[in-house]
């Protein structure tokens, strides 16, 4: 059978409210995915999410520790990760026995652990953040000592953003976000001279020092949408600029770079989610109790300093 795009998303449509699945897709998936879903957003907007819908299986089109963590906050649904091959490079960097020795080091220092990681390697941290909520985290924390694991990019912007705190990091991060260089930002910036320079933080400092704006996917978007300019550069995965095309087709999106490309998020395609819905693909997201509960105190803690 010979399906298109739009008939195949006709029938997931169909299927996912036959078989009671609400489907969550990262920002950073495709258009045609994103269409489908029920929620689009960042891992933990969209573990949120899903830990709030009546559905009893969630499917998670994104990759592995997006889809533990929604295991983590609903262990009572079933949760499939719609591209078993789909991980993350950050996130594999250090596990838990890595951390366990560092922790040794550095016993008085609490431990600040990105959601950018494993299942595992959270039971031994004592707080989650996003890169949206880090700052006001940090903050929040009344140890002065922090080791902040694993991308010491965004550490280093959290570091900034906190002097009054002894942050101590890593060597880690995101290859995609970090391999942009400032010869590329600034060539970018020389080719578009009106356009603001939007950034993450997991970019090098070198580079987020020349932006106009610096924070989440979902910040940068929210920032695009609301402002008055009318051309950007977008220095996140190259998705997001397709995406911001769509919402405001009366602006202009250039990516900073097209080494901005995140492979483990486009190993997701449309057919995977077919697949999914029909039995024949996907896996789901088994967790012991044990790491659910350790895992969870990381999570809650998160929840209680972002408040």
């Amino acid at each position: 059978m010979n399906m298109n795009i739009a008939a195949l998303q006709q029938e997931i449509l169909r299927l996912k409210k036959e078989k009671d699945f609400c489907i969550l897709a990262h920002s950073y998936q495709a258009r045609e995915i994103c269409e489908i879903a029920d929620f689009t957003g960042d891992s933990y907007k969209l573990s949120v999410d899903a830990s709030k819908v009546q559905n009893q299986n969630i499917l998670m089109c994104g990759v592995r520790f997006m889809a533990e963590t929604c295991k983590i906050l609903s262990p009572e649904k079933r949760v499939i990760l719609s591209q078993p091959l789909a991980g993350c490079e950050m996130a594999d960097q250090m596990d838990r026995e890595l951390i366990a020795q560092v922790k040794e080091q550095y016993p008085d220092y609490t431990v600040v652990a990105y959601i950018n990681t494993t299942a595992a390697l959270k039971t031994i941290c004592d707080v989650c953040v996003t890169s949206s909520s880090a700052v006001k985290i940090v903050n929040h924390i009344e140890n002065k000592n922090i080791l902040f694991i694993p991308d010491c990019n965004l550490g280093s912007f959290v570091a900034a953003q906190c002097p009054d705190k002894n942050i101590k990091l890593l060597r880690g991060g995101c290859p995609v976000h970090a391999s942009v260089t400032p010869e590329e930002a600034r060539a970018m910036k020389e080719r578009y001279p009106d356009a603001e320079l939007l950034v993450h933080p997991e970019c090098v400092p070198a580079v987020c020092e020349m932006a106009d704006y610096i924070g989440s996917t979902s910040g940068i978007m929210n920032y695009a949408v609301k402002s008055d300019k009318k051309e950007f550069i977008i220095g996140t995965e190259i998705s997001i600029a397709e995406h911001l095309q769509y919402m405001c087709p009366d602006k202009q999106f250039h990516v900073l770079s097209l080494k901005l490309v995140c492979a483990n998020m486009k190993a997701t395609t449309l057919m995977d989610v077919y697949n999914c819905l029909t039995g024949k693909g996907g896996e789901e997201i088994l967790l012991s109790e044990e790491t659910i509960r350790d895992a969870g105190k990381c999570i809650d803690e998160m929840i209680r300093l972002g408040e």
